[in-house]
């Protein structure tokens, strides 16, 4: 599946220019305007069930569009999603939370930046993600994005760029953008009034791929600017497990996500 090209933002205006430096890890320029290409569906499309939200699945560094689409049986069995592809190719296949992928995707031009490399690139994709969404859903679809590790932090970046578009949002593994260069982040403002549940699930600090002050960060930011539900898991490391699974598919009942039958 792939899309038309947007080029203003849901109000009008042009999406800011934030390219930055080049990087020594993916081909490309930090901050680069970015355009979704590819996506799967759920079996049907996403016209199955439109009363409840759509799940818009996100994945994250040496993965594809494949990996996340077969938790949702676990999840949201009775919810449409999508699942979108990352533009940025890598040069090989990377070890992931599934395995060896056979394509291997990146939304960043590194696995995780830092500073304002971070900024530039999370504002970049989220606004290619934010384009797709807006040309191929309908605008009274209730969507709710669920990532993991790039694809998490990509989950709050779309609250933070288009607030009021998203029902709610799940960060599996995920970071924050540090907010350096505050034009990537429009919406910030709003979300305190809004209270958008969030989910936000990770392991101790086993992690090694998310720095625990991180994880910290990410923690006491949702805290203030969204309503969320954390849930931290003994021995997980940078991956998801069952109960984790559990947790959010309670946590999607409850906020009327999900639908509670089996």
């Amino acid at each position: 599946m792939t899309d038309n090209a947007m080029t203003t933002n849901t109000d009008g205006t042009e999406p800011a220019n934030l390219t930055g430096r080049e990087s020594n890890v993916v081909p490309g320029r930090f901050g680069e305007p970015l355009r979704v290409k590819h996506a799967i569906m759920s079996r049907g499309g996403t016209a199955n069930t439109p009363s409840r939200p759509l799940l818009l699945l996100l994945h994250g560094w040496g993965s594809n569009e494949e990996d996340l689409g077969s938790l949702m049986q676990h999840v949201a069995p009775y919810n449409d999603w999508v699942s979108l592809r990352a533009p940025l190719e890598l040069q090989a296949p990377v070890r992931t939370m599934f395995g060896m992928q056979p394509g291997a995707y990146s939304w960043f031009h590194d696995s995780i930046p830092t500073g304002e490399d971070l900024d530039r690139d999370i504002y970049a994709a989220s606004v290619a993600i934010d384009e797709w969404v807006t040309n191929n859903i309908p605008d009274e679809r209730p969507i709710v994005p669920l990532g993991f590790s790039q694809g998490g932090a990509l989950a709050i970046q779309l609250l933070r760029i288009h607030a009021e578009r998203y029902r709610a949002a799940v960060c599996l593994s995920g970071f924050l953008a540090p907010g350096l260069l505050r034009e990537a982040f429009p919406d910030d403002a709003k979300l305190e009034q809004l209270d958008i549940p969030t989910f936000y699930g990770h392991g101790d600090a086993t992690d090694t791929v998310v720095p625990r002050y991180d994880v910290a960060a990410t923690s006491a930011w949702l805290a203030e600017h969204t309503f969320l539900t954390e849930h931290t898991y003994r021995g997980l490391d940078h991956s998801v497990n069952m109960d984790e699974l559990a947790d959010l598919r309670q946590w999607m009942l409850e906020c009327n996500i999900a639908s509670g039958l089996l």
